[in-house]
């Protein structure tokens, strides 16, 4: 499994979906990078930074939203580690992107050796077993082959694509109940069995919090990075993990 040595305090973000749509939460996101770069030692972003990515040759032609932000990550890596993480909409962020940006590609999952210990860190929807439909998608757009595919297509047929996919699965979603969307329970269990750790994090589930479990007699630990909306929500809602030598804990964007 891929490792990551880090020391000091690690700042995690995850789900801000930043797009043309959401220019309050974008807002919001670049106010994190600042505060990261002064007072992190590493951010790390596992997955769903973006609404979408069609492929990392849209930065040569970003529209202002995106270079605002992409701005931003490379300030922020240009004073502290940054790892970007790819989650179900951002998938086919790559090494291009992440070399523009002095950043680095967060692998899946990672290993973190922290100040507090080992932490398994993922996107989480690898988890989401239950939803058999999402898997299969999961499985197809993962492959080496469809990717490569998908990007020989112009820019405007990916977006078409793109938008096209989001449709379907907000509709398909719908019609899902809640538990289906959520990690299964055994399938966390096989995780920190085979990673043996007593901590994972994750995002993807929008369902923000700690949750506390015994599996083999270990005392364990579950906890779920926060997702961003300050454009639609009302309130608005958004925050990020901190683990230290002291532990973990969860900041809102309203506390903080």
């Amino acid at each position: 499994m891929n490792k990551i040595v880090l020391q000091g305090p690690v700042w995690l973000a995850s789900d801000m979906h930043l797009g043309p749509a959401a220019p309050a939460t974008g807002e919001a996101f670049l106010g994190l990078l600042e505060a990261a770069a002064g007072e992190a030692a590493a951010l790390l972003l596992p997955g769903d930074i973006f609404d979408a990515w069609i492929g990392d040759d849209v930065i040569g032609a970003a529209p202002p939203w995106l270079a605002a932000v992409l701005q931003g990550l490379q300030r922020t890596a240009a004073r502290i580690p940054v790892w970007l993480g790819r989650g179900n909409r951002d998938f086919l962020m790559g090494a291009g992107l992440a070399d523009a940006l002095n950043a680095r590609l967060l692998p899946e999952p990672a290993l973190l050796e922290t100040d507090y210990g080992r932490v398994l860190l993922t996107h989480g929807d690898e988890y989401c077993i239950d939803d058999a439909a999402y898997q299969q998608f999961r499985a197809m757009v993962r492959n080496p082959q469809w990717q490569e595919q998908f990007l020989a297509k112009s820019v405007p047929e990916r977006l078409a694509l793109a938008q096209q996919a989001r449709g379907e699965s907000q509709a398909a979603n719908q019609m899902k109940s809640a538990e289906i969307m959520d990690v299964n329970a055994q399938a966390i269990e096989d995780a920190f069995r085979a990673a043996d750790v007593d901590i994972i994090v994750h995002g993807h589930t929008h369902r923000p919090g700690r949750h506390v479990l015994q599996v083999d007699g270990r005392r364990r630990e579950r906890w779920v990075l926060p997702d961003w909306d300050c454009d639609h929500a009302d309130p608005p809602r958004g925050g990020w993990l901190v683990i230290d030598r002291d532990g973990l804990e969860l900041y809102d964007l309203d506390t903080a």
